[in-house]
């Protein structure tokens, strides 16, 4: 019983733990100082985008990486629960700001089917990023745009990356 509960306990601050990664912007930060100035973008949708690519590259991972393991759907319920929570917040206080109701988790929600079907449309790429960075482009309103293709390839490799990593250290793979 105490190895359940133990196990449990991880995989709740699992969800912990990769939620306050996602809400940690130094990485946006810093792919926002490094994105060209040529690039021919509105800077604050590539922000934007960026978080959203974010939360939902780290629950992408979340399914992908822990597929046939016992503690995916308890992770993924911890995770989304959170990013749910954190919309909710995000969306009043944009709602009070705007003066006009929207729904962030929802919109998380529509990015991910966007890029899931890009995903499904496109079986024969590489690798997704290939897929990724040009649906995050046209996103933001230039798929044509080289500078800001490359910003969301990296975005969601590193959060790829980092997520797969995490969950091997504390061996939940």
């Amino acid at each position: 019983m105490k190895n359940s509960e133990a196990k449990n306990s991880e995989i709740e601050q699992a969800g912990e733990d990769l939620f306050n990664f996602v809400v940690d912007r130094e990485d946006i930060k810093w792919l926002m100082s490094h994105l060209s100035e040529a690039a021919d973008i509105k800077r604050e949708t590539v922000e934007y985008e960026l978080q959203i690519l974010k939360i939902i590259s780290v629950g992408w991972s979340i399914s992908y990486y822990l597929e046939s393991s016992p503690h995916k759907r308890k992770l993924l319920d911890l995770y989304w629960k959170a990013v749910h929570d954190f919309s909710q917040t995000i969306s009043t206080a944009t709602g009070h700001l705007i003066g006009q109701d929207i729904d962030y988790f929802q919109i998380l929600k529509d990015r991910l089917d966007m890029y899931v079907d890009a995903l499904a449309q496109n079986p024969e790429a590489p690798e997704p990023a290939v897929v990724i960075g040009p649906e995050f482009a046209r996103t933001c309103g230039n798929a044509e745009d080289i500078f800001t293709f490359m910003t969301g390839s990296k975005m969601f490799i590193t959060a790829v990356n980092r997520t797969k990593e995490y969950l091997e250290a504390i061996k939940l793979r």
